[in-house]
């Protein structure tokens, strides 16, 4: 009988203890598919781009897991070193949006890939892989030399020293000139891109480099400088996500990847995803959609760099913050 008394003891002890919060497996393989990817293609893809750390911060509802980060703060807790991973992992109660897809120097001045589960951001398992790449190319920016300081330097801040400027800069959306001069940039790049590989694409990249010129004409010159950054920073990292798709055409994913419900193969992602996103560059209005525009607008302006200056990235960390420069002078 005391037996019994102190096993239930034990029982009701162990239940009173709180769990510590976990990693669904299925998150693990995503992040495990996209550490593999990185460090398979990511060099093929920019030179440089594995230097960087990689940590993350996983969001869901209730608790953010610190994966992968070389100096926690004292606010997580150490949870393991995971052996599937084969990092740390450490976890604290939720404090940044569980909707984010962001990168940001936010722990301890690293910057983290921060980053909402796939059913909170609207992603399937193949979008979310490729969504932490962009994420990782952003890392593979910001660590490059003076990145902060230069962005500070194109003196449009406006004295904001949080970087927000960079996503509520009062771009003129809504003015008539700048739309129409738009609209037909938009379609001359289009066009452009779409006749890439045809014996046509020569005088269809003539018409977009006059198009593009008119465009940058009705800006005033620190309105065509956030543009140019826009499409730097953010065009360039959607260029990065069909870099390594294309990169991924006979990649063999892991079985684990495979077994998730939603996962489609990547060389059959590719495909889609590129006529989604040349689709976008007018599909998407900018009086509307607004900065989120210049996203697609910075892969198509990358896929046309790349048919006319095959060595482009070599000045990429270099000359920043213009892709103009990139294009060969006539």
């Amino acid at each position: 009988m005391k037996a019994l008394s102190i096993f239930l003891f034990i029982f009701l002890f162990s239940l009173s203890i709180p769990s510590k919060p976990s990693i669904r497996y299925e998150d693990k393989i995503r992040i495990k598919e996209a550490f593999l990817i990185e460090q398979q293609f990511g060099e093929k893809v920019w030179k440089g781009f594995t230097l960087p750390p990689f940590p993350i911060v996983l969001v869901y509802d209730d608790y953010e897991f610190l994966i992968n980060h070389p100096k926690p703060t004292d606010d997580f807790i150490f949870l393991e070193n995971d052996s599937f991973l084969g990092v740390d992992v450490y976890y604290r109660k939720r404090t940044f949006n569980k909707h984010f897809l962001a990168t940001f120097p936010a722990v301890n001045g690293f910057n983290c890939i921060v980053i909402g589960i796939p059913e909170n951001t609207n992603q399937t398992s193949t979008s979310w892989i490729i969504t932490l790449l962009h994420e990782r190319f952003h890392q593979y920016q910001y660590t490059s030399k003076n990145y902060y300081q230069d962005t500070m330097d194109l003196g449009i801040s406006n004295g904001d020293q949080t970087g927000m400027w960079q996503l509520n800069y009062p771009f003129p959306y809504e003015d008539k000139a700048v739309i129409e001069k738009y609209k037909a940039y938009t379609n001359a790049l289009q066009k452009a891109v779409k006749e890439l590989n045809t014996p046509q694409f020569k005088e269809y990249y003539k018409l977009f480099l006059k198009a593009r010129k008119e465009f940058k004409e009705v800006l005033q010159p620190d309105d065509y400088k956030y543009f140019s950054f826009q499409l730097y920073q953010e065009g360039m990292a959607r260029y990065t996500e069909y870099a390594f798709l294309e990169t991924l055409k006979k990649y063999t994913p892991t079985i684990e990847v495979q077994t998730i419900q939603d996962f489609k193969a990547f060389s059959n992602y590719k495909d889609s995803f590129l006529t989604k996103h040349i689709n976008n560059i007018t599909a998407l209005k900018l009086d509307q959609q607004k900065r989120v525009c210049f996203y697609d607008i910075g892969l198509g302006e990358a896929l046309l760099i790349n048919k006319v200056n095959p060595n482009w990235k070599d000045q990429y960390l270099l000359d920043k913050f213009d892709i103009e420069k990139f294009y060969p002078k006539n």
